[in-house]
């Protein structure tokens, strides 16, 4: 990816494989020698651990709802180039017009948007889907399309076929793959210090990636970030305080932290 450039991966729903296909992305850089950022939108605090296991680099929430758009493009400005991985799906939001959602985001951050899509129970249907996202709002850039979990070689081939007529490049079509899956619960995924196998689950979404995606295509599609724009810190507390820092306090914005300190 050229410097100072991102994208944003986004799906029609929670549940389409964005987490696993971002850590490939995150991954499948780095072994080219790409420092690489990944970033989270909203207010997830277990997905960035596992973008910052995938690239070697520390992940930061974008949360449109929460944060200003000062704050949102200070975070998003640099050299470093960066992929920002969207939350639930791409227009969800807070009614009526969608505030916080990964296209708020976009639009904030003029960056182009990737459909990732699950694929395993669609076939020719999934044109009109992915034309009427891509159409949906014409202030969010829809570029690509990534299909998941494609069933077999003539299944990949129908799904291609009909995404003809939306005039988007299928980037790439991930395969079933059982061994590839994130462990859930209540709070979303399983998080990234307690699973002993990360590393091994990372090297394998990228291996995924890297045999399934055109990533030179990819990387041609990312757009220029923002400016740097210097946000005004966060008052700090009215004293010192101590934060506690483990696998059963883990959830916090790293910068909030790093303002406070």
């Amino acid at each position: 990816m050229k410097r100072g450039t991102g994208f944003i991966i986004a799906a029609p729903s929670s549940g389409s494989g964005k987490t696993t296909i971002t850590l490939g992305i995150l991954r499948a850089f780095k072994r080219l020698g790409v420092d690489i950022r990944g970033a989270k939108s909203g207010p997830d605090y277990i997905d960035p651990r596992f973008h910052e296991a995938a690239s070697g680099i520390p992940c930061f929430n974008l949360d449109a709802w929460a944060m200003s758009p000062e704050r949102i493009t200070s975070l998003a400005a640099g050299e470093t180039p960066l992929v920002i991985e969207g939350a639930m799906g791409l227009f969800d939001g807070a009614p009526p017009d969608g505030r916080g959602s990964v296209a708020d985001l976009a639009r904030q951050l003029c960056l182009p948007v990737v459909l990732v899509v699950d694929a395993s129970r669609i076939a020719q249907s999934i044109a009109p889907m992915v034309i009427g996202f891509a159409q949906f709002d014409s202030d969010v850039h829809v570029v690509g399309v990534i299909l998941n979990k494609v069933g077999s070689a003539r299944h990949e081939t129908i799904l291609r076929r009909a995404l003809m007529p939306s005039g988007l490049p299928v980037l790439g079509a991930i395969p079933r793959s059982e061994g590839v899956v994130q462990p859930s619960r209540h709070l979303g995924l399983v998080q990234a210090q307690e699973r002993e196998d990360l590393d091994v689950f990372i090297e394998s979404a990228a291996d995924l990636v890297a045999n399934n995606i055109d990533l030179d295509l990819l990387s041609g599609l990312s757009q220029p970030l923002p400016t740097t724009e210097i946000a005004r810190k966060l008052a700090p507390p009215a004293q010192r305080i101590a934060i506690a820092r483990d696998n059963a306090f883990a959830f916090a914005y790293p910068h909030l932290l790093q303002d406070w300190q």
